[in-house]
């Protein structure tokens, strides 16, 4: 029995690794070039171009009443818009501005999807600016890939210089009218060629949107919709299957392909797209809207224009591609007042009216009580309890007031201090204040009262606070 066991050499086969995925959260920018087009929405997009550019560079160098149209005076602490002066104590309205912006992008988001990236994006307005001259320089789409791929020479780098040069002079303006917004702009043109800034500050702030506006428009374009915006990312919350997106309809035009003009495309076998890549051509994005629904789609219907000229040539029916809702492509009814919609619209409705009320209502006065914490009350020689006060007025109003104080809420309540007093436009004004009243009249030991300031020249500029009179245990 020594025949020893016979042993075989089993090795586990070795697991197999899994195998390994890199996803790439960027890709590396291939260079778009889109092509110009023609068309109803191209011809929307430029007259709502044309607006808000005339809008941006117009408005500061108007005046009312010796104002800008639009100004804010940060070291003066106060902000000029369309007539009316606010101050930091009216910040509550530019935070109510500011939530009506946010619910008309939902409101109109829920509608009509991304209109406001297409159309009224500041970086779609600059962006397609620069294109415009980029045009005009270097020439049309095909143009301006041969030049790109053509040696350097002479005509190659004029036509750079050329280029750079002039969008360098848009991003100047830009920058230079934005600060206008903040500094007198007549002063700022006289005192930017002069250099007779005090300080640096407005040279860095022009340089640095100079900067920012040639980068963003010129070089990045479409990065920053894809990588920088946020709206982008979350936008599609506010989607549904009746919101009016620009679609491609596949139940018509799929399958695709080329043919010629007088061919059947049933007899083919194909659907209406032809296939020619047109609607890619011209999307400032880069990307094909015959995919379906992409973040990266801006909604600026280029692709609507562009695919509506290749129907007419081909004696097709125009709406491919179009603004539509899912419900709509699925054959399905859409309904353009939904829930969603109307709440958004009911909140905006409130908010405007809210905002109009708190401006038209709004009193450019201010005042303030402080109580005297040194002594709660004394007695003068006359034996009355008197109180003591500081107050701050504050004039909110372009032009010096004259004021008149007075005080209510007990019986015999007088002022024995300065009633009338002159503040300046913009000045808080400390106004040391006593009151004094016939102990016989106080029937308990503090009492509510009321000052009441009101301008001399308009009864309508009034300001009220109320505060507490203190006296005695008992009479």
């Amino acid at each position: 029995m020594s025949a020893n066991i016979p042993v075989k050499n089993i090795d586990p086969s070795p697991k197999k690794k899994p195998e390994e995925t890199t996803i790439d959260l960027y890709a590396s920018r291939k260079k778009i070039y889109v092509k110009e087009i023609t068309g109803v929405f191209q011809r929307i997009r430029t007259a709502s171009l044309w607006l808000l550019m005339s809008m941006y560079f117009i408005f500061c160098w108007v005046s009312i009443n010796g104002e800008q149209l639009i100004y804010f005076d940060i070291p003066g602490r106060k902000f000029h818009l369309f007539g009316e002066t606010f101050w930091p104590q009216d910040f509550v309205l530019l935070s109510w501005l500011l939530i009506i912006c946010a619910f008309g992008l939902f409101f109109i988001t829920s509608l009509f999807g991304r209109i406001w990236c297409g159309y009224t994006c500041p970086q779609t307005v600059w962006t397609f600016i620069f294109m415009w001259a980029e045009e005009k320089v270097e020439g049309s789409r095909n143009k301006r890939i041969k030049l790109d791929k053509a040696p350097n020479d002479a005509s190659k780098t004029l036509k750079k210089v050329i280029k750079h040069s002039i969008w360098l002079l848009i991003a100047f303006a830009t920058g230079l009218t934005f600060v206008g917004y903040f500094y007198p702009i007549r002063e700022l043109v006289v005192d930017f060629f002069s250099f007779n800034f005090i300080g640096g500050w407005a040279y860095f702030w022009i340089l640095f949107f100079t900067a920012a506006t040639y980068i963003n428009a010129g070089w990045l374009r479409e990065q920053v919709c894809l990588y920088m915006c946020p709206y982008a990312r979350f936008q599609s919350v506010m989607f549904d299957k009746d919101t009016m997106v620009v679609s491609y309809n596949p139940n018509r035009g799929e399958p695709r392909g080329s043919r010629k003009k007088s061919a059947d495309p049933k007899q083919a076998g194909l659907g209406d797209c032809v296939d020619c890549g047109m609607c890619v051509q011209v999307c400032p994005t880069g990307i094909d809207i015959r995919d379906g629904l992409q973040y990266e789609c801006i909604g600026c219907a280029l692709c609507i224009d562009a695919c509506d000229q290749i129907m007419d040539k081909m004696n097709y029916p125009k709406g491919l591609i179009s603004y539509s809702t899912e419900n709509s492509l699925e054959g399905k009814q859409s309904h353009l007042v939904r829930p969603k919609s109307v709440g958004y619209g009911l909140m905006l409705l409130f908010m405007i009216a809210s905002v109009i009320y708190g401006v038209t209502s709004r009193v450019p006065l201010g005042l303030d009580v402080i109580k005297d914490r040194g002594a709660l009350y004394q007695l003068t020689g006359m034996g009355l309890v008197e109180n003591s006060y500081t107050l701050k007025v504050i004039n909110m109003s372009d032009q010096p007031r004259e004021f008149e104080l007075a005080v209510t809420g007990i019986e015999g309540l007088s002022i024995s201090t300065e009633t009338r007093f002159t503040v300046n436009s913009g000045e808080v004004y400390s106004l040391p204040t006593s009151i004094e009243v016939d102990p016989a009249n106080m029937t308990q030991t503090n009492h509510d009262i009321e000052f009441v300031v009101i301008a001399n020249d308009d009864k309508s500029v009034k300001a009220t606070s109320d505060s507490r009179f203190l006296g005695p245990l008992s009479y």
